[in-house]
């Protein structure tokens, strides 16, 4: 299986391909102080919630090259790390990992240290992918039509991925027809980087418009729908990318089962419910064109939710790296997290 990943960790800076420019061009930025870091994520340069606890770690360590490694200056660069993209709760769990690892370390020690957990913390996400994804095959019917939103392969997470590691895995054993994948509106996430995955991987693909995507789960074509998330409430409500609501809606409607794939660390012990899920809105910019095109009026306004929650009741299963997560979930997801 493809074992690609998006961000090199060489110290002192960490090399990251630039998502905004795919697929037609592969370029790879050399981010080496932490504005720079929290410009990638704030442009999608790299993205995608597991990807982004790597990104965490990794950028106490390199801005700990020019700030220092005192205390009081990593948990600063962790918090401002963590303040970039509110809703994807890794992001600040890795950074604030990157802290923890060196907290009872003298000085001296301390930098080496952040170099060596934040490879360690890629070399653990690339472990967790494989194990979720040999969870998660399984769930699948032979022969397969599985539909996707948004991107949740190497480019999101450094290892085979969440969502689309299952169906890389559900491919590999013979249980997947084909996959469809949405646009993913309005970055087309899907359209640009999901597809490209899909034809690197060498797995039958159809793209879709993100409208077309409750006639498709209509027509009795797709046996399940699986996407990735980027925070999950204690009860299972779940954040992901604006749309999986929709498809967790129609999903149900017509009995396609719907999974989220994701690692123990989106879920979030802090956070009871969906309602308590902050959601990043992006500049109405993003919705008026693409690509330096732009097709709307000026001056007309848009609303632009970067993600939604999707209730709890509409999940048919979590797919983790330790097994797979039935309701009722509160319970279920309680024990998980309390899991070695």
């Amino acid at each position: 299986m493809d074992h690609f990943s998006p961000i090199v960790i060489e110290r002192p800076a960490l090399r990251a391909l630039d998502q905004t420019l795919l697929p037609a061009v592969e370029h790879w930025r050399d981010l080496r102080d932490l504005e720079s870091i929290c410009e990638a994520v704030a442009s999608l340069r790299v993205r995608g919630a597991p990807l982004l606890g790597i990104v965490g770690a990794a950028g106490v360590a390199v801005a700990s090259e020019s700030r220092g490694v005192a205390l009081e200056t990593l948990g600063a660069i962790a918090t401002r790390l963590g303040s970039v993209r509110p809703t994807a709760i890794e992001l600040a769990t890795g950074a604030a990992s990157a802290v923890d690892a060196v907290r009872a370390l003298p000085e001296g020690q301390r930098s080496e240290a952040l170099w060596r957990h934040a490879h360690e913390y890629l070399l653990r996400r690339v472990e967790e992918d494989e194990a979720l994804g040999q969870f998660g095959a399984p769930l699948l019917p032979s022969g397969a039509n599985v539909l996707t939103h948004c991107n949740t392969g190497a480019l999101a997470t450094g290892g085979i991925g969440t969502a689309l590691g299952v169906i890389q895995v559900a491919w590999h054993e013979g249980r997947l027809a084909r996959c469809y994948a949405t646009e993913t509106r309005p970055l087309l996430q899907g359209a640009r980087l999901t597809a490209w995955e899909l034809a690197r991987a060498g797995i039958p693909a159809t793209l879709l418009p993100d409208t077309a995507a409750a006639s498709l789960i209509a027509s009795g074509q797709i046996e399940a729908v699986i996407t990735g998330a980027d925070r999950i409430a204690l009860n299972g409500d779940t954040a992901n990318k604006v749309g999986t609501y929709g498809l967790a809606v129609a999903a149900a409607r017509h009995h396609v089962p719907f999974y989220i794939a994701a690692p123990r660390t989106t879920f979030d012990p802090t956070c009871p419910t969906g309602a308590n899920i902050p959601i990043e809105f992006r500049s109405p910019v993003e919705v008026g064109g693409f690509g330096g095109q732009r097709w709307s009026p000026e001056g007309i306004d848009a609303y632009n939710p970067a993600f939604d929650v999707t209730p709890a009741e509409l999940i048919t299963a979590f797919i983790t790296e330790v097994g797979v997560v039935s309701a009722p979930f509160a319970r279920a997801i309680e024990d998980i997290l309390k899991a070695p």
